[in-house]
């Protein structure tokens, strides 16, 4: 099961496997204090495309199409993390205000598109 979760939800006992697929370190939390498993930078939108969305040079599903297309450059992690969610929980944090229309919801969808 793949799931998503703000950063700055509560830390939950169904969480799993929690992996922070932010490029950047999220405003307002010590690296210590954040509760998780890895640091997946290698999925997470390119620097150009994020900036791109959040200036709103690009809409939704445009943003969407191209970090499809980037993702499918990092099958080998992708399906490293859609292996493991077959076994426990995965858990994509995320610091986007917008819990629905953000990389992590696409992300997800990515990953379970990798498992049989």
């Amino acid at each position: 099961m793949i799931q998503c979760k703000r950063v700055y939800d509560p830390v939950s006992a169904d969480d799993g496997y929690r992996v922070l697929v932010d490029r950047l370190w999220p405003r307002g939390i010590k690296k210590e204090a954040l509760v998780h498993d890895e640091w997946c930078k290698t999925l997470t939108p390119s620097n150009e495309l994020r900036k791109a969305f959040h200036s709103e040079v690009i809409d939704f599903p445009t943003f969407c199409q191209h970090y499809r297309a980037e993702l499918e450059n990092n099958q080998q992690d992708g399906k490293r993390l859609a292996g493991l969610a077959q076994q426990k929980t995965v858990t994509l944090l995320y610091a986007a205000t917008n819990t629905q229309r953000n990389h992590a919801r696409v992300l997800a969808e990515w990953l379970s598109s990798l498992t049989p």
